[in-house]
């Protein structure tokens, strides 16, 4: 039989879990971002940010803490106080690939972070510089056949990278990477001829095509995205390629189980609304909500199939 002074003693716990969500939050929410402002992850931040804020009573204020592929943002959130008043962004870059692609990484995605929930997914699309004569993909790789070692790719984050030795594999050439800050770099560098091409998110890659500053010649996912039906799929000259960005919400380690509760609630609300899925849609975003424990299988699952992507393109970690 439990003693009544059992259930004496348990009685502030139990009544604590529902006070603390009704309570929180109390202040604005911090959202690390790991990349730099105009990235691909900054600007879905950006895009929930009020939203979020609106439904959970509170503004959400973007920090952005370049560097480091993510890892300068990721190790802040990692250190910050686990009262879900600061959450960050989780991407295939920081949440994923850095697990192998980086020695002494200083943090752990599933054991230094608490699951919030799953934001969104997008394709990248592949371009180059007006001065390359490559019109499709299919001519950009019979170039870098001739000129073995000669092309270049810029990459700003580890999805990039990735993609851009994918596609070396798949396509049997050599391309050479060329490491820049961040997404908006890699693209400027291609925009201004110095570089022959980069993978980069959607909507900042449509922008310059329109605007006559660099030339797209296909999109990563499988199928032709919605957003730009007129640039085929990769896979359609490099048959087996395919890569999709991901983006998720994460707090530090041990935030309080009610605090996650609503804030997914409120993220899964937010990601439901009719005009933020079309905004988002615009953008080159595919919203999708998850719950906290799918999240986390989630990003479980990406770590060992991108580990494994990572080693058998010949990518060793730094």
């Amino acid at each position: 039989m439990i003693q009544r002074r059992h259930l004496l003693a348990a009685g502030p716990s139990l009544l604590a879990a529902p006070a603390l969500a009704q309570s929180w939050p109390d202040r604005p929410i911090r959202m690390i971002v790991g990349f730099p402002a105009g990235s691909v992850t900054d600007s879905l931040a950006r895009m929930i940010a009020e939203p979020l804020g609106r439904e959970l009573g509170q503004p959400v204020v973007i920090d952005n803490r370049p560097g480091g592929n993510g890892v300068v943002g990721t190790m802040a959130l990692k250190g910050a106080a686990p009262d879900g008043h600061t959450v960050g962004i989780l991407s295939v870059t920081n949440g994923a690939l850095n697990t192998y692609l980086v020695r002494n990484l200083g943090y752990d995605p599933i054991r230094d972070f608490t699951p919030i929930g799953f934001l969104a997914e997008a394709p990248y699309v592949l371009v180059v510089n007006l001065n390359n004569p490559a019109r499709t993909t299919a001519e950009l790789m019979e170039q870098a056949r001739r000129r073995p070692g000669e092309l270049t790719f810029s990459h700003g984050n580890a999805s990039s990278l990735i993609g851009s030795q994918l596609l070396n594999r798949i396509a049997g050439v050599t391309m050479l990477p060329v490491p820049v800050r961040g997404g908006p770099d890699a693209l400027t560098e291609v925009m201004a001829g110095r570089i022959d091409c980069t993978l980069t998110d959607l909507v900042a890659g449509l922008t310059q095509v329109r605007d006559g500053r660099v030339r797209a010649l296909g999109v990563t996912s499988r199928e032709s995205f919605p957003l730009a039906p007129d640039i085929p799929p990769i896979s359609r000259d490099v048959p087996g390629f395919e890569l999709i960005v991901w983006f998720g919400v994460s707090a530090p380690a041990n935030t309080p189980a009610p605090v996650v509760s609503r804030f997914n609630s409120a993220l899964e609300k937010v990601l439901a609304s009719a005009e933020l899925r079309e905004r988002l849609g615009r953008l080159g975003y595919a919203p999708r909500a998850m719950p906290p424990q799918q999240w986390q299988s989630f990003l479980q699952g990406q770590i060992t199939d991108l580990t494994r992507l990572a080693r058998e393109v010949g990518l060793e970690p730094s």
